[in-house]
Parts: C-alpha cells; structure tokens; sequence
C-alpha cells in the first residue's frame, strides 16, 4: 500500500505534498529526524490529507497531480474547509 499525503505547516502557511509506503515513519521524519530537508524549516507539520493507492506508480501519478496549479488549488480549498 502507497500513501499520497499533504502536510501543513500553520506557522509558515505552507503545504508540502509527498509519497511513502509508511505514513507514520515518515511523518516522524519529517518533524524529528530530518536534518537538511526543506520541511525541517517550517516544522511542526500536521498531516491534513491522504489517498491510499496500491501501487508506487499509481502514487506517483497522483502526487505529481497534487503538485500542479490544479492540485494546488485544491489543496487550499480543501484546507479552508478545516
């Protein structure tokens, strides 16, 4: 099972959208572990969406959707809901 997943940082009004096969592991890398990445600037990050897909390639697709000016969009739609 792949996970396509948005995360939100309130502090900077950011989102950051990314793929994994483990969710929770790499939620906790990116407000714990991580030492050079982008996220690490804008921490802590709060999970606010997910899909699940069944393969990496399906995942991919969508994420690389998410990450258009149409996915975009929809992301700050979604998150003006919460």
């Amino acid at each position: 099972m792949f996970f396509v997943y948005v995360l939100y940082s309130p502090s900077a009004d950011k989102f950051y959208v990314g793929y994994t096969s483990n969710l929770e592991s790499r939620l906790f890398s990116h407000n714990v572990l991580g030492t050079k990445d982008w996220t690490k600037r804008y921490r802590p990050w709060n999970l606010v969406y997910t899909e699940s897909y069944g393969s990496k390639s399906s995942a991919l697709k969508r994420e690389k959707e998410l990450k258009t000016g149409v996915g975009r969009e929809f992301i700050r739609k979604m998150l003006r809901k919460e």
